[in-house]
């Protein structure tokens, strides 16, 4: 996979296409023969770039993170279709890395959810994943357990969701939220029979704690299909790399809330100085340079394009 974008957000026709595969192939091999994919969480087309820049191969956009963007709202079903699609299309736009996106729960039945694949394709996304979580769903991450849909509804929506895409079409992967509740035996149940219904991989949602470790496992060797986890949620997880990423099996470790948090930690270390100073001093070794920031945009081959074709 390319680090670098093509001509500065205006993609080739097949790129959807390529990245998909590629994102395919990378997920087949990842945590078993190959290192463990990793995908810094971004909510804006600022942040994949800058994920780009940095060398990685995939990107993820989470769904907490747009409502907070987008909407200046905390994660409780706030975002609709059209609003993470659109903002999605013009994310994937402006990179060459394979975006996956968080659909929340696909936005309804067997209906909507074909709807949702269709969106999702036609705005160039590599993946997308849809929970079991009823609606109005929740951030899972937020106190307390998250009412999930029933075992057969849960698995039919998933098989609407791989039964929806084109023979080219995006990756689905079927993530459940039903560990906390429910416990690990039903969500890897829910697992195996998503993995069952054709999806390209699994998420298992789980939360921090002393056994966490050995949860993952547990699902890496029941699940015959790459298997995802969110490794922001602390405790073991905090601290594990890339070798230790992979002896547990995971194909894929999303990163959600590495960016929005660090982004807003720095925000409210910068607007107290300048409140509190008059100025903005204290920031300046902590801040790009304007070139540096000029550079992550791709401003440089923007002007070489204009120069081409002077107006």
């Amino acid at each position: 996979m390319s680090s670098q974008p093509e001509k500065a957000g205006y993609p080739l026709s097949d790129k959807p296409a390529r990245l998909r595969r590629a994102l395919r192939e990378r997920l087949s091999r990842a945590g078993r023969d190959a290192p463990s994919l990793i995908a810094p969480g971004i909510y804006d087309a600022y942040g994949a770039r800058m994920v780009q820049h940095a060398g990685f191969e995939a990107v993820y956009m989470t769904g907490n993170g747009v409502s907070a963007s987008l909407l200046g709202r905390p994660d409780v079903g706030l975002v609709d279709l059209s609003m993470i699609s659109a903002h999605a299309r013009r994310i994937a736009a402006c990179v060459d890395l394979p975006l996956i996106c968080d659909a929340d729960t696909g936005y309804g039945g067997a209906a909507a959810v074909r709807r949702t694949v269709e969106e999702f394709e036609a705005a160039g996304v590599a993946a997308i994943h849809i929970e079991d979580q009823q609606s109005p769903k929740r951030c899972a991450q937020f106190a307390g357990a998250r009412a999930v849909l029933p075992f057969e509804t849960a698995v039919a929506r998933i098989a609407a969701a791989v039964a929806a895409r084109d023979s080219a079409g995006l990756l689905v992967i079927a993530r459940t939220d039903c560990a906390a509740s429910l416990g690990l035996d039903e969500a890897i149940r829910r697992a195996r029979a998503f993995a069952q219904a054709g999806v390209d991989a699994v998420f298992v949602e789980l939360k921090a704690g002393e056994r966490v470790l050995d949860e993952i496992r547990r699902v890496t060797q029941a699940v015959e299909a790459p298997c995802i986890f969110n490794l922001d949620t602390g405790g073991p997880l905090a601290g594990l790399g890339s070798t230790e990423l992979q002896s547990l099996g995971i194909a894929l470790a999303i990163y959600p809330s590495l960016i929005r948090t660090s982004l807003g930690f720095t925000m409210r270390e910068a607007l107290k100085h300048l409140r509190e100073d008059g100025n903005t001093g204290a920031m300046r070794g902590r801040m790009l340079s304007a070139a540096e920031y000029n550079a992550y945009l791709g401003l440089a081959e923007v002007e070489e394009w204009e120069q081409r074709f002077p107006a």
